[in-house]
């Protein structure tokens, strides 16, 4: 069980220059909870904790610390500080990192790493943002078919220590080609001469490259997987992409369905609230307000257009709440349920034909619905209302159900388009 530490005590233990104590107290927390108790804390404090922990822990909480307070620390680290960072990394987390540097930082940084770590991190930070190659890691363990059980425990008690996905040994030829996987469970159970090619499993799920990180992260849990498997071109096997970072995936990508739906424009940060700048969250923002204040302007322009009719016809006016509230509502519904069943991968994209029918004929039902309700209110309590002669409650009340009608399939196909584009 994590021991309680806060952002308070932190900050006693730095003052008091009690160091040894902070030390002892991190030993046995999560680096989450570390990086929680140091976000409220100073830059220079933060990164006064930091380099007094060991330097995995040390990259570990690193990791998992805002991106904001993330940017800030690297602008006052050394080269050197920067390359034991590096250093005490994963894989992927290296490349992610990599990529928040400056051009003359990213070349000190290269400089200073193992040629083999300077290859590995010029490569995964090479592939397309957005893509599976950005989000998988080269921490992974492949063998040749002809490897015995035994062997492969000896490679696994050597390599365990620096590989972050052990749930899996990929089998590879010669070349690199994924041939298929072998469980640990697999490794485990067999006779010690059992060789991995006799207990491959060959119906591997895996991943391209270049295919879009949220389909991916949808095969680990469509599948169940621990980690995924990610090929080139030419079949050979480049990375893994482990079930940690697909959660971190399905969170972004959630977001930024629920940042489109309510309205949000640009890309998602996973720097937080308080730390994300006024003019950023006023950039995503403003695209839309200012579109829909138009679309506000030209809805008055037409009430100033017809406001003879609404004056002589004063009950129209009593229902324009009633369409407008009717249309936000069967839109947002549309959103919720579409965003859910996305959410659950029930939909995808080649899906958007059918959605766009199915919830045309959802609208044109519930449009009826409430046409005829509206007709009936207009007919049966709207008659003490005065109505000009050349008008008829009757004309009032279509009038009045078609418009809402029109809001009603209008606005729930709006709804369920923007969570699909």
């Amino acid at each position: 069980m994590d021991t309680v530490i806060s952002s308070t005590l932190i900050q006693d233990l730095i003052q008091q220059d009690n160091y040894v104590e902070l030390v002892r107290l991190s030993a046995n927390i999560h680096p989450i909870t570390i990086a929680e108790a140091i976000a409220d804390l100073e830059t220079d404090d933060i990164w006064r904790v930091l380099s007094h922990l060991p330097p995995s822990t040390r990259a570990e909480v690193f990791v998992e610390m805002d991106e904001q307070d993330q940017e800030e620390i690297l602008d006052t680290l050394s080269a050197r500080e920067l390359s034991q960072l590096f250093n005490q990394m994963s894989p992927d987390d290296r490349a992610d990192l990599f990529n928040q540097l400056d051009e003359a930082t990213q070349n000190e940084v290269l400089r200073s790493l193992a040629h083999a770590e300077r290859d590995d991190i010029r490569r995964l930070s090479a592939y397309e943002e957005g893509t599976a190659g950005s989000i998988m890691t080269s921490d992974y363990i492949c063998l040749s078919p002809e490897t015995s059980a035994a062997d492969a425990i000896s490679s696994l008690r050597t390599q365990a220590p620096k590989r972050k996905s052990l749930y899996y040994i990929f089998v590879v030829d010669h070349d690199r080609k994924l041939l298929g996987f072998v469980s640990l469970r697999d490794v485990i159970l067999a006779p010690q001469y059992k060789k991995l090619g006799d207990m491959i499993h060959r119906d591997i799920i895996l991943s391209d490259v270049h295919e879009d990180q949220e389909e991916a992260v949808k095969k680990i849990a469509k599948y169940d997987l621990m980690s995924l498997p990610v090929i080139n071109e030419n079949g050979i096997l480049v990375g893994v992409i482990t079930s940690d970072d697909a959660i971190d995936v399905m969170q972004q990508e959630n977001t930024e369905d629920i940042e489109k739906l309510m309205g949000i424009s640009g890309d998602h940060s996973d720097t937080s609230y308080l730390n994300t700048p006024i003019l950023e969250h006023f950039r995503r923002r403003v695209p839309w307000i200012v579109a829909l204040s138009f679309v506000g302007l030209v809805s008055g322009f037409v009430i100033q257009t017809f406001e003879n009719t609404l004056s002589a016809v004063f009950v129209l006016a009593l229902y324009m709440p009633m369409v407008a509230d009717t249309g936000g509502n069967t839109g947002s519904q549309s959103s919720s349920v579409i965003i859910r069943s996305l959410a659950l991968q029930q939909l995808k994209a080649r899906d958007f034909l059918r959605v766009l029918l199915k919830e045309l004929s959802i609208s044109a039902l519930l449009s009826t619905v409430i046409g005829i309700l509206v007709y009936l209110r207009v007919i049966f309590f709207t008659a003490s209302t005065a109505v000009p002669p050349i008008f008829s409650l009757h004309a009032i009340g279509i009038a009045i159900a078609i418009a809402l009608s029109i809001q009603v399939i209008s606005a729930t196909l709006i709804g369920a388009i923007l969570p699909m584009t």
